[in-house]
């Protein structure tokens, strides 16, 4: 069993927010190296698990949430990222994919040290949860061409600040190590 995890982040999403217009041609930018990274974190074994927001459906279940935003607008953005049947879902209330959420347990349960980050929004739900694994001491590895920035100039403070305040590897999707920290 890898000691890695593959975390992707709030992907499952309908678009339907005050900074929508700004943060979708990051995604459409990421999402190629997203993809790519599902496949080689499936094909290398790595767990793959998804963090995503509620939308405030606090009744609601995995297959609703993606109901609902595979019938939205953008559905050609979570298409490519749709979940697969071995691939784990944790509902997250706020930025953090750590706040309030089962997380830390299922990792530690699976014997993961490492998480390697990916999805959106990089200055906002990367940076926080990159800070809060930290904290909980796993390694972690973000996927700067793998995330999705709203305000570039944040974005690249952002990622300064995971590498020097909380010694996150920033790596690129195409990186060999990615999996092998």
């Amino acid at each position: 069993m890898s000691q890695t995890a593959l975390i992707v982040i709030d992907m499952l999403n309908s678009y339907e927010h005050e900074d929508a217009d700004l943060l979708l041609p990051s995604v459409r930018e990421a999402l190629p190296r997203i993809t790519a990274l599902l496949d080689r974190a499936r094909d290398s074994g790595v767990e793959v698990i998804y963090v995503n927001d509620n939308f405030g459906l606090w009744r609601s279940h995995h297959d609703e949430l993606l109901d609902a935003v595979l019938s939205s607008p953008h559905a050609d953005l979570v298409e490519p990222v749709r979940p697969d049947e071995k691939s784990l879902f944790v509902v997250k209330a706020r930025h953090s994919i750590f706040y309030q959420t089962p997380l830390e347990y299922l990792l530690r349960q699976r014997g993961i040290e490492t998480v390697v980050l990916c999805g959106q929004v990089t200055e906002q739900c990367v940076l926080y949860s990159a800070l809060d694994a930290h904290i909980r001491h796993f390694s972690v590895t973000v996927v700067e061409d793998a995330c999705a920035p709203i305000h570039q100039d944040l974005a690249e403070a952002a990622l300064r600040m995971m590498e020097c305040n909380m010694q996150a590897h920033i790596l690129r999707a195409g990186d060999e190590e990615l999996f092998t920290r």
